[in-house]
């Protein structure tokens, strides 16, 4: 296995640490110090972690492309290891009410939509790569992740504004707009193939 699937690896790994400390724990174990320390820092931990996992998409891409390590396993587990990320985030933060859980479903049922879309492709032997609008539509999740994780710090010291929600609206409209995109870019690639 090459270092740049090693990384992807990583990523995943991250995932359930991650979980572990964005998780309320219950206040029975709150008697605990090491509980009482988790529920009262362990978002922020969580949050470095998940800056951690998303830093290393850009990194695990740039060692594959540099050192010729493109590899089938690594097109199958990059991207399954970005949704896994982003879907974890987003089903803990509804969990946690942080945000309203149609936005999460419209995430991440973007995510399968594309998904499904690339394996019919698969089936007719045609590779649908990622766009530029897909990854900027990353980057924003990944922003409005943070922000909202971190509850609005540091813009409450600025602003009466709830940035973090304007971050997150915005993160939606980008993911709603690049599935848009993308169906319609390859849509037509799809059917031209099957006539």
């Amino acid at each position: 296995m090459n270092t740049a699937n090693r990384i992807t690896l990583a990523r995943i790994a991250l995932i359930p640490l991650f979980m572990f400390f964005f998780a309320e724990w219950p206040a029975k174990l709150a008697d605990a110090a090491v509980f009482r320390f988790l529920n009262e820092y362990g978002s922020y931990m969580a949050v470095a972690i998940f800056v951690l996992a998303s830093g290393t998409d850009k990194l695990d891409g740039y060692i594959a492309r540099k050192y010729n390590q493109i590899t089938n396993l690594g097109k199958l587990l990059d991207p399954l290891a970005d949704k896994l990320l982003i879907s974890v985030a987003l089903i803990m933060m509804v969990q946690a009410d942080m945000i309203a859980s149609w936005v999460a479903v419209i995430m991440i049922g973007r995510e399968f939509v594309i998904t499904g879309l690339r394996m019919i492709a698969s089936a007719q032997g045609i590779a649908l790569a990622a766009d530029r609008f897909g990854k900027w539509k990353m980057v924003a999740q990944v922003v409005a992740i943070v922000a909202v994780m971190l509850e609005n710090v540091p813009f409450q010291w600025f602003t009466y504004i709830r940035v973090d929600q304007l971050l997150m609206l915005l993160a939606l409209l980008m993911t709603l707009a690049s599935g848009v995109h993308y169906l319609v870019n390859n849509f037509k690639a799809l059917k031209l193939n099957e006539m």
